[in-house]
């Protein structure tokens, strides 16, 4: 449902993105992380026909971006970082103006407003001008905009951003409920919890590259190795990390407990706690010890840099 192959944007000599890749898959989504600057918003803005790629090509729903731009606003919904709302119309004017955009029947124009003003418990503001609405309102109602046409592809430039916590989890409630209809989103965001929580795959963008891409485990096998586990028991591990040597990767013990790397977890694991058991020890949990995104984004980062630092050390 989105897709692009080596998508570049020059501005004059500036490189703004560059060769960028995707392939995201209907009823998923794709978080895309990076600093300010990164990139981000210029690869939105080429796949909604906004802007012209230099080089490279996207597609929204198997239509292409230069070739069909009106088939992919169509397709597509997209919530900008600035809103461009219309502060002195009501609301209930403004989603009619747009419905009509979209060339919407009066009924759907009505109905689709006031379905999702009431999801995101905006019903309460419909006649108040968007000029009295909050922060955290007025981006709640950008996303209905963003959805009165019920586009199968949404475009997300940090959608909960000022949101109150509640209004937040309105929002990511949302998306996880639009997914199971086959929707299809690309969230570019800055809060690494709600990426986490809602991406099927992460991509990490800095200097307008990509420079990882992947779902949560595989980036963190990319950058920690194989899977971590922890294996806690009753009492003293003594001599138990020998005993196991042969299975696992032993990484450190304590009292009651040993963390070890095993290649294939689901093959290994039942074999090791069969032994562990043999031996007579009580065990208490066998557990992996996940990598936060966090973790895994700084440490990516990190090493493009050091990267960066030895190709420029080099020239």
């Amino acid at each position: 449902m989105i897709e692009s192959q080596n998508l570049t944007k020059f501005y004059d000599d500036f490189l703004a993105v560059d060769a960028v890749n995707l392939n995201v898959p209907a009823g998923s989504v794709l978080a895309l992380l990076g600093p300010n600057g990164a990139g981000k918003t210029t690869t939105v803005r080429m796949l909604t026909s906004i802007l012209a790629p230099t080089s490279g090509w996207a597609k929204i729903a198997g239509f292409d971006v230069v070739e069909q731009p009106e088939q992919v606003r169509a397709h597509v919904g997209v919530l900008t970082e600035q809103h461009g709302l219309y502060e002195r119309m009501k609301a209930i004017e403004y989603l009619d103006f747009f419905g009509q955009v979209y060339h919407l029947t009066p009924q759907a124009r009505r109905q689709r407003s006031y379905d999702l003003m009431e999801r995101f418990g905006l019903t309460f503001a419909l006649g108040k001008t968007l000029g009295e609405y909050s922060k955290g309102m007025k981006q709640k109602l950008a996303l209905v905009r963003a959805m009165l046409h019920d586009p199968p592809v949404l475009l997300l430039d940090e959608p909960t951003s000022a949101m109150d916590p509640q209004s937040a989890k309105l929002v990511r409630d949302a998306i996880v409920e639009l997914q199971r209809d086959e929707r299809t989103f690309l969230i570019t965001t800055h809060n690494l919890t709600e990426a986490q929580a809602l991406a099927d795959q992460i991509g990490i963008i800095r200097h307008g590259r990509i420079i990882a891409q992947g779902n949560l485990e595989e980036l963190a096998r990319r950058i920690a190795g194989d899977p971590l586990m922890e294996l806690r028991v009753a009492g003293q591990v003594n001599g138990l990390a020998k005993d196991i040597g042969d299975m696992v990767n032993v990484e450190a013990t304590g009292e009651g407990w040993i963390s070890f790397r095993v290649r294939d977890p689901n093959a290994t694991n039942p074999a090791l706690l069969r032994r562990v058991l043999d031996l007579g020890v009580q065990v208490v949990t066998l557990a992996p010890i996940s990598q936060s995104l966090e973790q895994i984004y700084l440490r990516v980062v990190e090493e493009d840099e050091q990267q960066n630092g030895r190709e420029s050390h080099q020239r």
